[in-house]
């Protein structure tokens, strides 16, 4: 005579609303942490569009690889280096091309190579600076005085330009932090705040009482390690095929039941009953929790209360455990019925539309040589493009042999209106700013268009004091987690980073 049946638990579902990178990588780091355990949990991937990477994504035409959004992460942040190792996708990584490793600035109608050793903000050099073009000589003198500046007095916060101009004049914010800035976060410095996007340079002023003289000092210890170790990567990497590699790659990794393509969430709701305690169901509306799962499993949870209902176009989806890694206003959106002040202070991020037009040459008709990475645009300039890219210069394969690849920037916070042009209208603006920078007068190859609707947050000043509160009323819902680029950092490391934080604090508080 059997004895009775052991008992199994149920696993655990978590549901990740948004497709993007942050969603993504959330997927994936839970999936890592199961097979690890080897605990029961099902994951669901939730995408309103018919792709998956959000902004991220390359298309490829006549030999030309062409990005949508970003083109590459930075190596100093570890995240997207370690998760292209454990996918497999490292030996598809290149790096920028060192020959061509400089920059450019425009000023009056010119092209201004930025100083060698200029790093963001502040000269590590200071001979390449007094032989520079860009700046005036009241100007360098002025940036030179923050070695005599007193730090100032410990605050919470300030904006970027408004530090800037403390430390190292009106001249550098115009001239060059500016469209620096403008180029990573499409912003306003004086609305910037320094604690979120920048901190490192508000350290620098507390522990050495100079920005100059501590970059001096990490300059040269950066260069002593990678004489030691020989470095690697180069600041900025990308992937051979474009950063949609990254994407495929990730996607791969997840079983594909585990995705849900054109499925919208519309509502989100707490704390629904087990469904024996339940009417029944609205006729047409399919409840997720039983049948084949996203592994395969058959279990039904009609006799446990699950914490989270989700209302989709398609579907009801019940699970422990949400991820919303949506843009801050989204979030707000479906948070707003369970939460109105959590809602109130999502919504009160803001965030800037941006377009980017990328444009196919023959090598002849580009007069000018294109040696180096691209150029940015000061606002003091007067210009309807932020920046542009020598994409085809910037990394290997981008474009066949004897053809230049270049991509332009358009919109961000001083211009966003221009985001709502046709496509003809904003193809004119940015070949006739290419014909006045740099002498192409021919019509491209071809051209391609892509606009990022409120796609860029904008931290302001209190950002980080936002955030304490966001993840004060976060602790109040359980099972609840936020990712994605909206609340500490926009590059495709930070937002990794999001997303395997997320999926980690529910792991652990699941399982």
């Amino acid at each position: 005579m059997s004895g009775p049946r052991p008992h199994v638990p149920h696993p655990r579902r978590i549901v990740i609303i948004g497709g993007g990178i942050s969603g993504l990588a959330a997927a994936h780091r839970l999936l890592e942490l199961r097979e690890q355990a080897d605990r029961r949990l099902e994951v669901l991937l939730l995408e309103s569009s018919d792709r998956l990477g959000g902004v991220m994504g390359s298309s490829y035409r006549d030999g030309f690889v062409l990005e949508r959004g970003p083109d590459s992460f930075i190596s100093e942040k570890p995240w997207a280096l370690a998760l292209s190792e454990r996918i497999g996708l490292t030996p598809h990584l290149v790096g920028t091309n060192d020959e061509h490793r400089r920059n450019f600035v425009v000023h009056g109608g010119r092209l201004h190579p930025l100083p060698d050793g200029f790093l963001m903000m502040a000269p590590t050099q200071f001979l390449p600076l007094l032989r520079s073009s860009l700046f005036s000589w009241p100007g360098k003198l002025r940036m030179g005085c923050d070695l005599l500046l007193p730090r100032a007095p410990e605050q919470d916060d300030e904006s970027l330009g408004a530090f800037v101009t403390r430390r190292l004049g009106r001249e550098a914010l115009e001239r060059v932090v500016q469209p620096l800035v403008g180029g990573i976060y499409t912003a306003d410095p004086d609305e910037l705040s320094l604690a979120a996007t920048m901190p490192r340079f508000l350290q620098m002023e507390r522990e050495r009482g100079s920005v100059i003289r501590s970059m001096w000092s990490q300059a040269r210890a950066a260069r002593t390690r990678s004489q030691r170790s020989g470095a690697r990567w180069s600041l900025f990497v990308s992937v051979d095929r474009g950063m949609q590699g990254l994407v495929d790659a990730l996607a791969k990794q997840l079983p594909p039941a585990t995705i849900r393509l054109n499925c919208t969430a519309k509502a989100l709701h707490p704390g629904v009953r087990p469904l024996s305690q339940r009417g029944q169901r609205p006729q047409g509306a399919r409840d997720s929790r039983a049948g084949a799962h996203p592994d395969g499993n058959q279990e039904t949870h009609e006799d446990r209360q699950l914490r989270w209902q989700i209302e989709t176009d398609a579907a009801t989806i019940e699970c422990d455990a949400v991820i919303l890694a949506t843009p801050a206003h989204r979030s707000a959106a479906l948070l707003a019925p369970l939460d109105a002040g959590l809602a109130e202070e999502l919504g009160g991020i803001g965030y800037t539309s941006s377009a980017t037009i990328s444009l196919a040459y023959r090598r002849d008709q580009v007069p000018d040589r294109l040696d180096g990475f691209g150029f940015v645009v000061p606002r003091i300039e007067g210009r309807g493009i932020i920046a542009c890219t020598y994409s085809s210069v910037k990394y290997p394969g981008r474009a066949p042999a004897g053809h230049v690849l270049l991509r332009a920037f358009v919109g961000g916070a001083f211009q966003e209106e221009l985001v709502q042009r046709d496509d003809g209208e904003l193809l004119a603006l940015v070949r006739r700013e290419l014909e006045q920078l740099l002498g192409i007068r021919e019509v491209p190859l071809f051209d391609e268009i892509h606009r990022h609707w409120q796609a860029m947050p904008q931290y302001r000043v209190g950002h980080l004091v936002r955030l304490r509160r966001i993840e004060e009323r976060l602790s109040q819902h359980p099972g609840l987690q936020l990712a994605g680029n909206g609340y500490r950092g926009v590059g495709v490391p930070d937002c990794i980073h999001s997303g395997e934080s997320a999926a980690e604090a529910l792991y652990q508080s699941l399982c």
